[in-house]
Parts: structure tokens; C-alpha cells; sequence
């Protein structure tokens, strides 16, 4: 490795040590106030933006297994964020709905990361913003994909 490259890669370790592994949490913190996990928020919001939507089209529209969106659905009925009613024309296929509670919820967690989004877009401005979102979809599509594989 080049000294350029390894002063690089220190700096790379040094950003994530001091922010990029809390970044999660400052996103998902919104929703933790609810007992959710981020990943249970975009549930409820993915509900709330939808007419028709079941636990297999959010598993499908996330390239996910049916069953791990089932643990999540699971925690948000225990919550009573959400309930399930059969289609009228399967009653097998199960449509997903927020209840009042859930409603609410998702609403007050949706406002709180506007809001937070809101204030990158102001700080950053809008271009720096598609830049940022740019590169690290460049990042997933290129580098993420195999990073289990072995390189020789």
C-alpha cells in the first residue's frame, strides 16, 4: 500500500470511528421514542403512503425474506401501530393498515426526520446533498455488492 493510500485509510478509520458508526443511531433515533427501530418506522411509513399494501409486497418492494419483514410487522401489531384486513377478493392476502395509535406515530416520527433532513439540505445545500446521496449509492452498487467475496 502507497503511503497516500495508507494515510488515506487512516483517515477513512479515523471518520468512522468518530461519526460514520453513529450515524445509525442518529437516524433511528426518532423512532426509537416508540419503541421502533428505524426499519419498523419505514414500515409504518410505507403503510401510511399506501392504499393497498401487505406484508409481501414490503418484503418484496425491499428485496427482503417474507419472514423478516414478518418479525417486523409482529412487533408493530404487539405496539398496535397497525392491524391486518383480509382482502375481499382473497381472504388469504392480508392488507395492512396504521391504526389511530399508528397514525399518529408514524406522523410524529416523520415530521422529527423531515425536519432533520431538512436541516442537512440547509447546511449542505441541495447539490452537496445529491452528491453525497450519489456516492454512496455509487459506493453500495460497486463496492457492497461483493465485499463478502474473496479478491485475489
Amino acid at each position: 500500500m502507497s503511503n497516500m493510500n495508507n494515510a488515506l485509510l487512516n483517515e477513512a478509520i479515523e471518520v468512522y470511528l468518530s461519526s460514520l458508526k453513529y450515524l445509525d443511531n442518529f437516524v433511528s433515533e426518532p423512532a426509537k421514542k416508540y419503541g421502533l427501530s428505524f426499519e419498523q418506522y419505514l414500515i409504518l411509513h410505507t403503510i401510511a403512503t399506501s392504499d393497498q399494501v401487505s406484508l409481501m409486497d414490503i418484503a418484496n418492494d425491499r428485496h427482503v425474506t417474507r419472514s423478516a419483514i414478518s418479525r417486523q410487522i409482529k412487533v408493530l401489531l404487539n405496539h398496535n401501530y397497525i392491524s391486518q384486513e383480509p382482502a375481499k377478493s382473497d381472504r388469504r392476502r392480508l392488507y395492512l393498515r396504521l391504526t389511530p395509535e399508528g397514525k399518529e406515530v408514524e406522523q410524529q416520527v416523520t415530521d422529527v426526520v423531515a425536519n432533520r433532513f431538512d436541516n442537512w439540505i440547509n447546511y449542505y445545500g441541495e447539490d452537496r446533498a445529491h452528491d453525497i446521496i450519489d456516492f454512496i449509492r455509487d459506493f453500495a452498487d460497486h463496492q457492497m455488492g461483493g465485499y463478502n467475496e474473496t479478491k485475489d
